[in-house]
C-alpha cells in the first residue's frame, strides 16, 4: 500500500501530461481531415453559367404555356369550421315575471243576505263587493242564493289584464296612482321590470268600478253670475222612456235605478224636456253603462238612458217630453237587451217607479 502511494507521488505528474499531450495531438489529427475534405470538393467542383433572366414577355409566355386547367371542386365534402365564441347561450337567464298571488275569502249567499250587509260583515264598501267581482252584472240579479263572491282584502277593483295593457293605463282608467297598484304586495309588480301578464288580475287599491259615481256635465253654459245657464226646463213630471213595463231589475241600493226589459232596437224616449249632456260609449270606469245618454232638465233633475244600441242626439241638443233620443240595447256590461233607466235629483239616485205612473210586473 506504501509502494502504491509512493509510485503517484513520484509519477502522476508525468502521466497528466502524456494524457493531454495526446487529447492536443487528436484534436490536431481531426482539423486536418476536415481541411482535406474541403480542398477535396473545391478540386471536384463544377463551373455552372448563369442563368439567363428572362424578359416579362417571355414570363408571360412561358406561364401561358404551362398553365394548367382549373378542376371544378366540390366544396360539399370540405369541414364545416364552426366558431362558437362569440355565440349566446341557448338558453340565456332572461326575467320572468311572476303572476299575482291573492288569496282571496269567498262568501257564499244566503236567502238573507243583502249587499250591504256583505260588505258590513267584511268590513268593505258595496261598490268593493262589485269591484271584487267582474262577473256580477249591476243589470242582473246580482244575489241569488249560493252565488260565491270574492271579498277583496282591501277596497278597490280586480282589475284583469288585457294585452296592451300598461300599468300608467289602468292608473288612469281607475284615477289611481301607479305607486299604489306597484306597492300591493300580492300583485307582484318587481321593481325595474314591472311586468303585466294578460289574463291575470291585480288587485286595484282605492279604485271604484265607477258606475256609481259618474256625473255627466251639468251645464252647457253660465250666466253673467257663472250660474248654469238652461235654455229649457223640464216640467218636474216624468214619462216612460220605453213602452215596457216588465222589469228585470228594481231599484234597490246595490243598484240605484231599474232595468225594464225589451227586444233589442225598440225606441226609447225623452222622460221630460231638457238638453242633452251626454251622448256617446260611456268612456274609462264607466263602460258598464254602454252606449248612454244623459239629459239634464235644468231643474235639478237628470235622467240616464243606458246600454243603448242606437243614439238619435248630440250634446247641447234640447229635446222635448217624449221625443225618440234612441234605441235600446246589449251594450256595456248587460246580460240581454233592456233599457237600464235613473232618475237622479242633484245626483242623489231616486227610485223611478216613485216618479212614474202605472202598474210594472217583474219578468224575473
Amino acid at each position: 500500500m506504501e509502494t502504491e502511494r509512493t509510485f503517484w507521488q513520484r509519477y502522476g505528474g508525468q502521466i497528466l501530461l502524456l494524457v493531454v499531450a495526446a487529447l492536443l495531438f487528436s484534436g490536431s489529427q481531426l482539423g486536418r481531415i476536415g481541411l482535406f475534405s474541403e480542398a477535396v470538393a473545391a478540386d471536384t467542383a463544377v463551373t455552372i453559367p448563369p442563368t439567363p433572366i428572362p424578359s416579362l414577355e417571355q414570363e408571360v409566355t412561358a406561364a401561358a404555356d404551362t398553365a394548367v386547367t382549373q378542376t371544378n371542386i366540390s366544396l360539399a365534402s370540405l369541414p364545416v369550421i364552426s366558431d362558437n365564441s362569440l355565440a349566446p347561450l341557448p338558453n340565456p337567464h332572461t326575467y320572468t315575471a311572476r303572476p299575482p298571488s291573492h288569496h282571496f275569502q269567498t262568501h257564499v249567499v244566503t236567502g238573507n243576505d243583502t249587499p250591504g250587509t256583505i260588505a258590513e260583515q267584511y268590513g268593505i264598501s258595496t261598490d268593493t263587493l262589485i269591484g271584487g267581482n267582474p262577473g256580477l252584472n249591476r243589470e242582473a240579479n246580482l244575489l241569488q242564493t249560493g252565488a260565491e263572491l270574492v271579498i277583496l282584502p282591501v277596497d278597490g277593483v280586480l282589475h284583469t289584464v288585457k294585452p296592451g295593457d300598461t300599468l300608467e293605463s289602468i292608473a288612469d282608467l281607475y284615477g289611481v296612482p301607479v305607486e299604489d297598484i306597484i306597492n300591493y304586495e300580492p300583485n307582484n309588480l318587481e321593481y325595474p321590470f314591472f311586468r303585466l301578464i294578460p289574463e291575470t288580475q291585480l288587485v286595484i287599491p282605492g279604485a271604484s268600478i265607477g258606475q256609481f259615481y259618474f256625473k255627466a256635465p251639468k251645464s252647457v253654459g253660465n250666466n253673467s253670475g257663472g250660474e248654469q245657464k238652461w235654455a229649457v226646463v223640464g216640467t218636474g213630471t216624468f214619462v216612460w222612456p220605453v213602452n215596457g213595463r216588465c222589469l228585470t231589475q228594481f231599484y234597490h241600493g246595490f243598484h240605484p235605478a231599474i232595468d225594464v226589459s225589451t227586444a233589442e232596437g225598440s225606441p226609447v224616449y225623452a222622460a221630460d224636456t231638457g238638453t242633452v249632456t251626454y251622448a256617446s260609449y260611456a268612456a274609462g270606469t264607466y263602460y258598464d253603462y254602454g252606449n248612454l245618454i244623459v239629459v239634464n232638465h235644468g231643474n235639478g233633475y237628470e235622467t240616464f238612458y243606458a246600454h243603448l244600441s242606437g243614439i238619435n242626439v248630440y250634446p247641447g241638443q234640447i229635446v222635448n217630453q217624449g221625443d225618440l233620443i234612441g234605441a235600446t240595447g246589449n251594450t256595456g256590461r248587460s246580460s240581454g237587451p233592456h233599457l237600464h233607466f235613473e232618475i237622479r235629483l242633484n245626483d242623489f239616485r231616486l227610485n223611478p217607479l216613485d216618479r212614474l205612473s202605472g202598474p210594472v210586473k217583474s219578468c224575473n
